[in-house]
């Protein structure tokens, strides 16, 4: 299952009440919303007619901005703007900074804890992994806590709503990725036709220098072959000759013996 499947299902009863509500109420409801756990995504409630309505009233346009604020920034544009928003309540804090790690992943897989630290203002090491483990198990985000780097290493998260606008940009990513994975599968099909190049050398290589081994082998067996026929014929002294065999001590008496004759 994808990470928020859920979260659209969450805002759910808030947008039943909403087609009612309007002034004070719509921004109760606003504070209900942002406050409401599993809830992280707004943009079919901040795009109704009785919230943006809101922005007409000087008293209750803060919770437009308010809703604003969950649905496309951050933590740390809550702390630059706090003075004219809402003061927020600890779950919405909470929430918040959850939203404010999606953002800050969208840019980068690795987030050092100092960039964390201080994005989120929190005070320890130890509650900002609470923090980030309270996500993973909110279906926020998913990745890994690495204590010995000092960082988080993203693997993938939610998609925020997406601000008016910022489709076109959106768009334009989109397709720098898609050439950029199409120039990466092009390299690798020029890579995988080298290797396979390379192999089929490597193999016709392999075929010749069998051949050659075989040749070795065959012409060493053959002279193994011919040394022992040639043991065969001289074997205890004897010479072969014709189709008998004549002893070395008996042929050299025959040709003694002319000599003595010739003496006396």
């Amino acid at each position: 299952m994808e990470l928020g499947t859920n979260f659209a299902a969450k805002l759910e009863p808030f947008l039943l009440i909403s087609k009612s509500a309007k002034g004070a109420a719509a921004a109760k409801l606003i504070q209900d919303a942002t406050s409401a756990q599993g809830v992280f995504v707004f943009a079919e409630l901040i795009q109704l007619p009785n919230i943006q309505e809101l922005a007409n009233s000087e008293q209750h346009a803060p919770f437009l901005s308010l809703l604003q604020l969950f649905s496309y920034r951050t933590y740390k544009d809550y702390l630059a703007n706090k003075d004219s928003l809402p003061q927020l309540n600890q779950a919405q804090i909470t929430k918040l900074k959850h939203l404010s790690i999606v953002s800050l992943a969208a840019n980068r897989r690795i987030l050092p804890y100092s960039l964390l630290l201080q994005e989120l203002q929190m005070p320890t090491i130890r509650d900002l992994e609470d923090l980030i483990i309270d996500a993973i198990y909110l279906d926020i985000l998913r990745g890994k806590l690495d204590q010995k780097e000092q960082q988080l290493e993203i693997e993938y998260t939610m998609g925020r709503d997406l601000e008016p606008g910022k489709a076109e940009a959106v768009l334009a990513a989109l397709k720098t990725w898609a050439s950029t994975t199409a120039s990466v599968l092009s390299a690798l099909d020029n890579k995988l036709a080298q290797i396979a190049s390379y192999s089929a050398a490597i193999t016709v290589d392999n075929e010749e220098h069998d051949k050659v081994y075989n040749a070795i082998l065959k012409d060493v067996s053959d002279r193994q072959k011919d040394t022992k026929k040639r043991g065969a014929l001289m074997t205890g002294g004897n010479i072969m000759r014709g189709s008998g065999s004549v002893e070395l001590g008996d042929a050299m008496d025959v040709d003694e013996e002319p000599r003595t004759k010739g003496r006396k």
